[in-house]
């Protein structure tokens, strides 16, 4: 079959025995650490994003979405989240009355915000039902104040179901402070786990207690809670819901939140890609060592070929052929490894659990108790697509040098 000539001397080079051993030596180093930088990034990446995966399921399955609320507490709440389910961007809604404060347990004290939620509603938009290993979300009555906490919070004050604690919620008055301290008596009725801060600060209460708390009316809700089924575009979705309700409507969406904790998560992602693409870059400059030895050892070839008629530009692109190919050869391998290996990372972390008989991420102190990995194709083809470039750019420099040997130089030299 016809090859062109660059091509055909390029790859002979690649798989001919050569005489000088250290030369193979040192092309076989650059394709491992090529491979191993290729692999070492995509099984990070990997990783990382089932990291991000976890974190956003577990808080964003928890917190708002977004809330829409209005200056004024809202009488009706349920007219306004049969208009709030007609956007077909919306999964779910129900009433929500948030309150910030401190518990108080046997003269402990923890900052806490308290939900007031409507028990049978939830569900729709939060995944706190799933999530409880103590009590039940139907456990919450109205007028029982009672309460659900974290698993976190519960150990921290050492509280078990039946338990009283007293919030501490600040009230405007009249008084020269201008703030007056209201306390109620609450009932610990559940507990829940979700792996996240949020254990440790975030707790539910029903909103007609919530209600009673501030002074309103047993119906009255400071908003409608939302869930959406494309939760990065929430300002925008809940932005346009707000101004379909009215003027008298405002939203607020998870972006002012918990969005810091997404965008250092994405920059942290970000960072340790450039530092992992370093070892990248690092093999795949080898190859200019490699291809500046392969010139020198090949000089007589050069020669030969310039004098049979070969021009510069073929020279050239014999040598990044050969380079090429290395660098080819050695993405390839990474690639494959790095795919195999995100695919069965967690499979192998709880192998090495079981043999070492250790927990590598154990939950009493780490709130993801396993290694997840979640592998993403525009990783993958990332990785391989800057491993070949540099692999590529590191053959010009080499290539060119060879082009510019002249015949009757290297036969002298040689």
């Amino acid at each position: 079959m016809f090859r062109p000539l660059s091509i055909f001397i390029g790859s002979r080079y690649t798989r001919a025995k050569r005489r000088n051993h250290f030369i193979s030596f040192i092309s076989l180093t650059s394709m491992i650490g090529l491979s191993l930088g290729v692999l070492a990034m995509i099984m990070v990446l990997s990783v990382m994003n089932g990291f991000q995966r976890e974190m956003s399921g577990r808080i964003l399955g928890m917190v708002p979405h977004a809330v829409l609320a209005a200056e004024q507490p809202l009488d009706d709440w349920q007219a306004v989240a049969e208009r709030v389910r007609e956007n077909p961007q919306v999964l779910g809604a129900a009433p929500i009355t948030q309150l910030e404060g401190m518990f108080s347990f046997r003269g402990v004290m923890q900052p806490i915000q308290v939900n007031g939620i409507e028990p049978e509603a939830e569900g729709d938009v939060s995944i706190v039902g799933s999530k409880m290993v103590a009590g039940r979300l139907e456990d919450l009555e109205p007028g029982e104040y009672g309460v659900i906490v974290g698993l976190m919070t519960a150990r921290r004050f050492g509280l078990k179901l039946g338990d009283k604690l007293t919030l501490i919620v600040p009230e405007a008055s009249d008084s020269p402070s201008g703030i007056t301290p209201r306390m109620q008596r609450l009932n610990l009725v559940g507990v829940f786990k979700v792996g996240a801060e949020l254990d440790g600060s975030l707790a539910m209460i029903h909103r007609a207690d919530a209600a009673q708390m501030l002074r309103w009316q047993p119906e009255q809700v400071e908003g409608v809670r939302v869930r959406l089924s494309d939760l990065y575009r929430a300002p925008e979705i809940a932005g346009g819901i707000a101004a379909q309700l009215g003027e008298a409507f405002h939203a607020e969406d998870w972006s002012r939140t918990q969005g810091s904790l997404f965008s250092a998560m994405k920059m942290e992602k970000t960072m340790i890609g450039l530092l992992l693409m370093l070892i990248v870059a690092v093999a795949a400059f080898n190859i200019i060592a490699t291809l500046i030895m392969v010139v020198a050892d090949k000089r007589a070839d050069i020669a030969i070929l310039r004098t049979l008629g070969a021009t510069p530009r073929q020279i050239m692109a014999i040598f990044v052929v050969q380079g090429s190919i290395i660098g080819f050869t050695g993405t390839l391998i990474g690639t494959l490894l790095g795919v195999l290996g995100a695919l069965n990372v967690s499979a192998l972390v709880g192998w090495l659990e079981r043999v070492s008989g250790q927990a590598i991420f154990s939950s009493d102190v780490y709130f993801i108790s396993t290694l997840p990995s979640e592998l993403r194709l525009e990783d993958v083809v990332l990785v391989s697509a800057v491993a070949l470039g540099l692999s590529f750019l590191a053959t010009l420099y080499p290539a060119w040098r060879a082009a510019q040997t002249q015949p009757a130089e290297a036969l002298r030299y040689e």
